[in-house]
């Protein structure tokens, strides 16, 4: 039997449907704002979901192409709406 740690989802904790593939892991996490230091705990979809729109966010701040912009800009919003829905406090909390 193999794990399933690296295997791109679509469906998180709960069943909650993810805005995008992205692989999920195991284990919780307390994730960080990085501009205010505020710290919230996160099951792990939705601490997939914020590496994703993380790095997204990074990407499209380093690239100079416009249209890969406007698709990373996208991956950002709908991780958004996602954690408005799924996580509101984190939301607030994180990306807000």
């Amino acid at each position: 039997m193999g794990s399933t740690l690296n295997t791109p989802r679509m469906q998180g904790f709960l069943g909650r449907e993810l805005p995008f593939e992205c692989i999920v892991g195991d284990e919780p996490e307390v994730c960080e704002n990085m501009f205010t230091g505020q710290k919230v705990g996160l099951p792990a979809d939705a601490v997939a979901v914020y590496d994703v729109i993380m790095g997204a966010n990074l990407m499209a701040e380093k690239t100079s192409d416009p249209k890969m912009q406007d698709k990373l800009y996208e991956e950002v919003r709908k991780g958004c709406r996602w954690f408005m829905k799924h996580e509101p406090h984190a939301y607030m909390v994180l990306l807000d």
